[in-house]
């Protein structure tokens, strides 16, 4: 490390980003104990979460949702196939898409999981007025829409899973990203000061 560089605890936003990862991290762990009766874990309440509303959807679109590699999905899914939790089926037009369905067990094991996980979001946030939860939930989108068209603009890789859907063409192939893409008005930190 040479002297001019900067060390983390030094930078100025160092304690909010150890604040928001401390946040999650006690969220997680919350939860996590929360939902240990129902012998499932988080990653599992994330699919079983997106299956109840986008039934059908494929591993492909679960992981990109998920900002999780398929490679975690190919995991995850197999152990919740065979406890009878959900179903994999082949697309009826592209056979090398597989598709996602919960099964009558998986529905009500995840009707059971969001309610223990609403209950969990009442009692953490019922303090926090609901302009102020959706203010924080905007403020989440814009950073992480900015993050990655920063990550573009620099030629930097960022998660693909995590891209926003302006990436994609109307048919859903992926486009080539531009490496000098203009600064967004979205992006505060992009604006001259």
């Amino acid at each position: 490390m040479n002297k001019n560089q900067s060390l983390p605890w030094d930078h100025p936003r160092f304690r909010s980003w150890i604040a928001v990862a401390r946040a999650c991290q006690l969220m997680q762990q919350s939860l996590a104990r929360s939902l240990a009766d129902l012998d499932i874990k988080p990653p599992h309440l994330d699919i079983l979460v997106n299956l109840y509303r986008f039934e059908g959807i494929s591993q492909q679109e679960l992981a990109r949702k998920l900002l999780v590699g398929r490679s975690n999905m190919s995991m995850l899914l197999p152990q919740m196939e065979k406890r009878g939790l959900i179903l994999r089926r082949d697309d009826e037009r592209d056979k090398r898409v597989l598709r996602l369905y919960l099964t009558p067990e998986g529905r009500k094991l995840s009707e059971e999981a969001m309610a223990i996980q609403t209950g969990l979001i009442d009692r953490v946030l019922s303090d926090e007025p609901i302009a102020q939860c959706m203010a924080t939930a905007d403020l989440d989108g814009a950073h992480h829409h900015c993050a990655a068209e920063r990550s573009a603009r620099r030629g930097l890789m960022f998660n693909a899973a995590s891209a926003p859907p302006p990436y994609r063409s109307a048919s859903g192939i992926p486009r080539r990203r531009r490496r000098s893409a203009p600064a967004s008005p979205e992006c505060p930190s992009d604006r001259p000061r």
